[in-house]
C-alpha cells in the first residue's frame, strides 16, 4: 500500500497540544523562580507573558479548528489553583471550567493534563516528591480540580513525562527542584506512581468514570558503539527504565527499575494495577548511549546517522523509532494516544515532511493491529521551551514573540489536508512550491540537550 492510499478511520482523532506554563503567561511557580536564579540556557530569559494564551484562548481554539483539529490538549496550572498550600483559588477553577466548556462547545475534545512539570512555589519546600506527603498534596489538588472536569468527556493525563522530571530534577539537577540524588530519585518515582493512583481515586469519586493515563516521553535508543557490550546493555536498561517502567507500574501494579550506579526499586503499589485506560506516548527522536567509566556512567548524544539532518534543537529525525516504540506498546493491550510529536523547525520548511513520515509509521502500526486512537501535534503554537527559552519553534503556527501575532506555517495546510480528508498524502502533493514566502527567517541550530532536560526527546 503506498502512502497515497493510506487512510485514517473516521474515529481517529487529530489534535494539538500545549501546556499551561509554556503558553498562558503570568504564572508564578517553581519554574519562574528557576528562571530568576539564572538557570536557563540564556540566563536572562523569562517566560513572563508567554504567548498570552490565558487571554487569547478563544483565538487559539479557532486556530486549532482551522487546521482540522478535533482535540486540544491543555494543562491545569497547579500554582494558579493552589498558590498557597491549602488555599484553593475558586476564581481560577471557574476560569478553567469556562475555557474547557467553550472548547467542548466548539467541537474540540478536551485533553487535560493535571501536572505538566511545574509546581507551586511552596511544593518543593513542604511536600517534595521524594517524601510521602507529596501524594496527599497532589490528591488534595486533584480533588479541587475534579468538578472542573464534570461532563466534558475529557481525556485525562495525570502526569506528563515523569521520567524527564525525575532525571532532570532529581538526578542531574538541571531543572526544579535541582536535586542530584539517586535514592531520592527512586523515592520520588514511587510517590509519583502513588500520586497517579490518588488522583484517579479522587476523579472517580466525582466523575464516576474516567479515561485516564500518563503521557510518557519515549525515546528510541541505540548503542553508540554497536559492538560494545556495555553500550548495548545501557540500551536495554535505559529503554525499560525510561520508556516503560511507569506504564508497566500502572498496568501490572509493580514498579520495577534498575539503574546501575544510580539506584533501583522494586515495589508493589496498591491500586496501581489496571489504573489507566490508555497509554500516552510522546515521541521525538532517537538517542545513542555510550558507557563511560565514571558517574553517571552514561553519555547521551543525538547523531545524524541517516543523513536527514538534525532538527534545529539538535535531535535526530528518526521516524522509524516512532514505529518501533509503537510496536513495543502492543504488550500492554490498551489503546494508545500519541499525546505529543513534533519538531523544532525554525524555517518551517521541514515540518510537513516530519509529520508525514511519522504518521506513516503510525498507520503501519495500526495496520499491524495496534489500537492508536489519536495524534496530537506538539505544539499548536511556538512557545517558551523550558531550559532552551525562546529559541526553539515547534508550532504549527509561528508566533512573533514581540507582537504575539500568530501566522500559519506550511505545516498548517498540510496538517489540515490530512486531518480533514483522513488521507495520508505527501506534502509535495498539497503544498505550493514556495512555502518559504510565509515564513520568518531561519535561525541557526542549537546544541543537543542532555537526556534529562524537558523534551530531551520532546
Amino acid at each position: 500500500m503506498s502512502a497515497h492510499e493510506k487512510t485514517f478511520p473516521s474515529s481517529f482523532t487529530f489534535g494539538v497540544a500545549t501546556s499551561a506554563y509554556q503558553v498562558e503567561g503570568g504564572i508564578e511557580n517553581d519554574w519562574a523562580e528557576w528562571e530568576r536564579a539564572g538557570k536557563l540556557k540564556e540566563p536572562h530569559a523569562r517566560c513572563g507573558r508567554a504567548v498570552d494564551h490565558w487571554h487569547r484562548y478563544e483565538e487559539d481554539y479557532t486556530l486549532a479548528l482551522d487546521v482540522g483539529a478535533t482535540a486540544f490538549r491543555i494543562s491545569l496550572e497547579w500554582a494558579r489553583i493552589e498558590p498557597e498550600r491549602g488555599r484553593i483559588d475558586g476564581a481560577v477553577l471557574e476560569a478553567y471550567r469556562e475555557r474547557l466548556l467553550k472548547m467542548k462547545a466548539r467541537g474540540l475534545r478536551p485533553v487535560v493534563t493535571l501536572h505538566h512539570f511545574t509546581h507551586p512555589t511552596w511544593f518543593h519546600g513542604e511536600t517534595p516528591w521524594h517524601r510521602p506527603e507529596s501524594v496527599e498534596a497532589f490528591r488534595a489538588y486533584v480533588r479541587a480540580c475534579a468538578p472542573v472536569l464534570k461532563g466534558l468527556d475529557a481525556l485525562i493525563i495525570s502526569l506528563n513525562e515523569p521520567m524527564v522530571l525525575l532525571l532532570g530534577g532529581y538526578l542531574q539537577g538541571l531543572m526544579p527542584p535541582g536535586i542530584a540524588d539517586g535514592a531520592k530519585t527512586m523515592a520520588a518515582m514511587e510517590n509519583m506512581v502513588r500520586a497517579h493512583v490518588a488522583a484517579r481515586e479522587e476523579l472517580l469519586a466525582v466523575l464516576g468514570q474516567v479515561d485516564m493515563g500518563i503521557s510518557q516521553n519515549m525515546l528510541a535508543f541505540a548503542p553508540d558503539r554497536w559492538w560494545h557490550p556495555l553500550d548495548r546493555a545501557l540500551v536495554r536498561l535505559g529503554a525499560h527504565a525510561y520508556n516503560h517502567a511507569f506504564h508497566e507500574a500502572l498496568v501490572s501494579g509493580r514498579l520495577q527499575v534498575n539503574m546501575p550506579g544510580i539506584g533501583s526499586t522494586r515495589v508493589d503499589i496498591p491500586g496501581a494495577r489496571g489504573s489507566c485506560e490508555f497509554i500516552g506516548m510522546n515521541y521525538y527522536s532517537r538517542a545513542h548511549l555510550r558507557f563511560i567509566p565514571r558517574p553517571p556512567f552514561i553519555d547521551f548524544r543525538f547523531k545524524d546517522v541517516e543523513g536527514r539532518g538534525l532538527t534545529d534543537i539538535g535531535w535526530e529525525v528518526y521516524p522509524e523509532g516512532f514505529g518501533q516504540i509503537l510496536g513495543e506498546l502492543r504488550r500492554y493491550g490498551l489503546p494508545v494516544w500519541v499525546t505529543e510529536n513534533g519538531m523544532d523547525d525554525r524555517s518551517g520548511l521541514r515540518r510537513p515532511d516530519y509529520i508525514h513520515t511519522h504518521l506513516s509509521q503510525l498507520l503501519d502500526a495500526r495496520a499491524q493491529g495496534l489500537d492508536v486512537r489519536g495524534y496530537l501535534y506538539w505544539s499548536l503554537l511556538d512557545n517558551f521551551e523550558w531550559l532552551e527559552g525562546w529559541g526553539p519553534r515547534f508550532g504549527l503556527y509561528h508566533v512573533d514573540f514581540e507582537t504575539l501575532e500568530r501566522r500559519p506555517t506550511p505545516a498548517c495546510h498540510y496538517f489540515k489536508e490530512v486531518a480533514t480528508t483522513r488521507r495520508l498524502v505527501t506534502p509535495e502533493s498539497v503544498l505550493s512550491p514556495s512555502p518559504a514566502q510565509s515564513q520568518s527567517k531561519p535561525v541557526s541550530l542549537s546544541l543537543p540537550q542532555p537526556l534529562a532536560q524537558p523534551r530531551a526527546a520532546r
